[in-house]
């Protein structure tokens, strides 16, 4: 290819970009303005109109090309060109929508917009008859492939992991684990602005077995029953401060919760299968939640926080 010839392909390949740059946003948000005013339906008349439009344009500025690019020629074959350049394009565009909805990093708004024009301008360099041009239009469109469809996910699934652990992070003085009871294990933890609570299963499925931990900020100075407790609640405070209550259930079962201060919070641990001592030992097992608890609570989606 000629130096002229050159020239005329960074031209075409340049209008063919800054054109759809400027032609698919409008036409996208003619799209989504029509339907959230009239429905789903109201932007066929914008997409009967926008789309035939947008050929039209992509074949004025395949017109430059026309004696460097075949099928840009004339007329007839330069709309035919037009419409496959729009196509391909149109796919690269809803695959880095696609990637965007699943929260790869593509930049700043200007840089979205502007990056809305490359899948056109590497489309159109595929039907440029040049090797490396091609061969450049191919490496591109593989490292579109790979950013969008594996190191742009990891990154981004990365910095959500970083977000929620810089979340839960922000109330240390709640987050405690006990040692799980022996046949138990953590089963679900669900963390908030003002709470963290545990619930503890058993291990094997067809035995019956629960504890739950509740961690608060303490908010009186000594935990204080209930001046009136409700039907078949017995509550005592002991010489040590800590709080026991005892719920009569149906049946005949019965519920205890044990209650005490842990540093600047408060910790009350509730069980129907765990007997009284082994809640003590529980309350006596809490530690704060360390790095690798909390990256295994995540890794195994137990942990729920709600800020």
């Amino acid at each position: 290819m000629t130096s002229a010839g050159r020239a005329l392909t960074v031209l075409h390949l340049f209008l063919v970009w800054g054109t759809m740059a400027v032609v698919v946003p409008m036409l996208g948000l003619g799209v989504l303005g029509a339907a959230w005013g009239g429905g789903p339906g109201a932007a066929v008349p914008v997409l009967a109109l926008g789309v035939p439009a947008a050929v039209g344009l992509l074949a004025a500025a395949g017109a430059p090309a026309r004696t460097v690019v075949p099928l840009c020629g004339s007329v007839p074959r330069r709309l035919g060109w037009a419409v496959l350049v729009f196509v391909l394009g149109t796919l690269g565009v809803l695959a880095g929508l696609a990637a965007y909805d699943e929260g790869v990093d593509l930049g700043s708004a200007g840089t979205r917009f502007a990056l809305t024009g490359v899948p056109y301008a590497v489309a159109a360099a595929l039907f440029v008859p040049d090797r490396w041009l091609r061969l450049g239009a191919v490496a591109a469109l593989a490292v579109a492939v790979a950013y969008g469809g594996f190191v742009g996910p990891a990154q981004s699934e990365r910095h959500r992991h970083e977000a929620d652990v810089a979340r839960l992070r922000e109330n240390p003085e709640l987050m405690h684990l006990g040692t799980a009871p022996p046949g138990m294990q953590v089963s679900r933890v669900e963390a908030g602005s003002a709470y963290f609570a545990v619930e503890y299963r058993a291990v094997r499925q067809d035995v019956f077995a629960y504890v739950s931990l509740a961690v608060r900020p303490a908010h009186t100075p000594v935990l204080r029953c209930p001046e009136l407790p409700a039907p078949g609640v017995t509550c005592a405070v002991d010489a040590h401060g800590g709080m026991r209550t005892v719920r009569d259930l149906p049946g005949g079962t019965r519920e205890v919760a044990l209650a005490r201060r842990h540093r600047n919070a408060e910790a009350e641990v509730t069980s129907q299968t765990l007997d009284e001592a082994g809640l003590r030992r529980f309350l006596d097992s809490l530690h704060p939640l360390s790095d690798g608890e909390l990256e295994e609570l995540l890794r195994e989606k137990k942990i729920d926080h709600r800020f």
